[in-house]
């Protein structure tokens, strides 16, 4: 409340200009002005809107847990290259019609692409699991272990060496925020002390509809690596190849931003489409328009840019 009236007095007295003051300080200062969306809008007969004092107190956090730390890194292991986890403390077996399953823990989290969490000293199972590409802080290391911080997880950690990545960057002033509740997009820089608003877009998160198709996962995660054209598969082929979406940042496990599906015999690049924003329907990932796609896959910069998935 009180930065709000401080928000207020400020836009009385003209010292800021349309600047939204929560924890974070946040200005809209856009450089991509494509595709736009206003602050609130309608979809049918709801109202959604840019969660800006969400946004604003998840840079708060961002901004704590660097200035609390030295070192960083991220977590990995994407398509489980660095070994499928052990069956954590409390898990849970979830099936399927078509015959398959899922095991999580008693957090939610799938075991398939994750990373086991141990607390010290109780070594026998991982106590939880953290998702592919999290980011952490690292407080110390021996030739076995990495003691961490989990970004948007309490406590502290022991994850095995292979698990993890150290990072040389010490700052993190580019974020992209995916709000999977309002299905939007917003990318926002730190300039000095002001988080500025670079855009303001429509997106469609992942559908939570198993096998197949997975809700992009609420986190906060490093951009882990680029794909100017991804290949998708068709579902339930381990084979064929169904489409590509251009300009793919992947942040968590098989999860990208990208710009707008092409399924074949469709070569060409599709700029827009008219589901953007209306319900989630990805596999995971987080469809874009292309031009958007493309801003993010130059702007945020791989080991370097954040990706915070919000509900």
């Amino acid at each position: 409340m009180k930065n709000k009236l401080r928000f207020l007095i400020l836009i009385m007295l003209g010292v800021i200009n349309f600047t939204l003051i929560y924890s974070a300080i946040i200005e809209k200062d856009l450089t991509y002005n494509e595709h736009t969306l206003p602050d609130t809008y309608k979809y049918g007969k709801k109202t959604r809107e840019f969660q800006w004092e969400k946004i604003s107190n998840k840079l708060d956090n961002l901004d704590k847990f660097q200035s609390e730390n030295t070192e960083f890194g991220t977590l990995r292991n994407y398509k489980n290259i660095n070994g499928y986890p052990p069956l954590a403390r409390e898990e849970v077996t979830q099936k399927y019609s078509n015959g398959a399953s899922t095991t999580k823990d008693k957090y939610g989290i799938r075991r398939n692409q994750s990373i086991p969490l141990y607390i010290e000293g109780q070594m026998d199972k991982p106590e939880r699991y953290a998702l592919d590409g999290s980011l952490i802080s690292i407080l110390a290391n021996d030739s076995n272990y990495y003691k961490v911080k989990v970004e948007n997880i309490d406590g502290e950690w022991l994850v095995p060496r292979r698990y993890v990545e150290a990072l040389e960057v010490k700052k993190f002033p580019r974020v992209v925020v995916v709000d999977r509740k309002n299905q939007n997009i917003t990318t926002l820089e730190k300039d000095g002390d002001i988080w500025k608003i670079r855009s303001m877009n429509p997106a469609s998160t992942g559908l939570d509809k198993p096998p197949f198709k997975l809700a992009t996962p609420l986190g906060v995660f490093v951009v882990q690596d680029k794909r100017f054209k991804m290949d998708y598969l068709k579902d339930g082929s381990s084979t064929e190849i169904e489409g590509y979406a251009p300009y793919a940042s992947r942040f968590s496990g098989g999860g990208y931003i990208h710009g707008v599906p092409v399924n074949l015999p469709r070569t060409e690049m599709i700029e827009y489409s008219s589901t953007l924003g209306t319900t989630p329907r990805s596999h995971m990932c987080v469809r874009n328009a292309t031009s958007h796609a493309k801003y993010v896959y130059n702007w945020a910069q791989t080991k370097k840019g954040i990706v915070i998935v919000i509900e």
